[in-house]
């Protein structure tokens, strides 16, 4: 007797799960009408279907013919009472309503068709999306931002500018229905949106990866930056932007915190934590002693609003003395969340 096969030592033993059972359907059926099926799916379904796709190798023909068997059972259930066609409905409500009516029920009853076109945006960058509408009038912006996933669309608001954001959650709030002139305008919009998404770009985040390997390799990683400037300064410039961000002072010992807090004026705090992460404001606070620290929020109370620009700047004005102090060898600064032990 022969050693059975690899495939078919690792064929599926147990009964097929259903997302198992879907894969199987899928994998059996040719890849124009699985790529139709997959089109209708969510995001977190595809991902979760095609993932099992690729995992599936020597399947039994038993097990085949049973998830398609089971496929063909759930049909008949589901299909036993033959409801009308949409094509059905579609010429009667046409003759009983006239066609802009019935066009209108229809959508009720079977979703407008511009919901399909708007779940391929899901796989779009947020600031991509948000790029695509910024110049678009804000209640066509509330519209689009309608017809997208929640965590998505809060993504957008968040990439959109700010001065404006206000207004278009306003705009979304109050949608209650949407007319076919509108809902044409936003057709547009998101074709237009589907025809450049095919050559937008994976973005990457070269500079931060580039970054956070530098500050992982052992030993002496300032001869490594140096030798990296002589090939490409503006790079590296950039590169040390992207090392000292602000937050990061939320992850340094009590002693850098006390030092650079003496070398930046009190003025510039009181600026640059307006709107901060709770972490850094916690952490500055907690190194500063008690008379400080209350004058410090006196400070804060008193100057008010500060616009978002004057905010930013500050804040990197802090960071490039945070740079110096470093460089100084003053502090050992720790650019990235390392993990501890107890």
């Amino acid at each position: 007797m022969t050693e059975p096969s690899n495939a078919v030592a690792e064929a599926v033993v147990a009964p097929p799960t259903p997302i198992e059972r879907a894969a199987i359907v899928l994998l059996s059926m040719g890849e124009e009408p699985a790529a139709a099926v997959l089109r209708c799916l969510s995001r977190e379904e595809l991902l979760e279907v095609t993932q099992v796709m690729s995992r599936l190798s020597g399947i039994k023909v038993e097990t085949v013919r049973l998830s398609l068997q089971h496929f063909f059972d759930d049909y008949r259930e589901q299909s036993g009472v033959h409801g009308a066609s949409r094509s059905y409905l579609q010429r009667s409500l046409d003759l009983a309503l006239g066609r802009e009516v019935a066009g209108s029920v229809l959508d009720t009853l079977y979703g407008d068709a511009i919901r399909p076109k708007m779940a391929r945006l899901q796989w779009a960058a947020p600031r991509w999306l948000a790029d695509q509408i910024a110049h678009e009038h804000v209640r066509m912006q509330a519209v689009f931002l309608a017809f997208l996933p929640s965590a998505l669309a809060g993504q957008v608001v968040e990439a959109l500018p700010a001065d404006g954001r206000d207004r278009v959650l306003l705009n979304v709030a109050r949608l209650k229905e949407i007319d076919r002139e509108l809902l044409a305008d936003l057709d547009v919009l998101v074709d237009r949106c589907l025809a450049s998404f095919s050559t937008q770009a994976t973005a990457v985040e070269g500079l931060r990866q580039a970054a956070e390997i530098l500050n992982r390799l052992p030993g002496e990683r300032q001869t490594l930056v140096e030798q990296l400037r002589a090939h490409d300064p503006e790079v590296v410039a950039e590169m040390e932007v992207s090392l000292y961000d602000f937050g990061i002072l939320a992850r340094q010992t009590e002693a850098n915190i006390t030092r650079i807090i003496e070398a930046v004026p009190l003025e510039q705090w009181a600026v640059a934590l307006k709107g901060c992460e709770p972490a850094v404001r916690d952490a500055v606070l907690q190194s500063m002693p008690r008379r400080q620290a209350q004058a410090f929020e006196d400070t804060m109370r008193r100057s008010g609003p500060v616009p978002l620009s004057r905010v930013e700047q500050t804040r990197q004005q802090i960071m490039a003395q945070v740079k110096a102090l470093a460089d100084a060898g003053e502090i050992e600064v720790q650019l990235f969340a390392e993990a501890v032990v107890e």
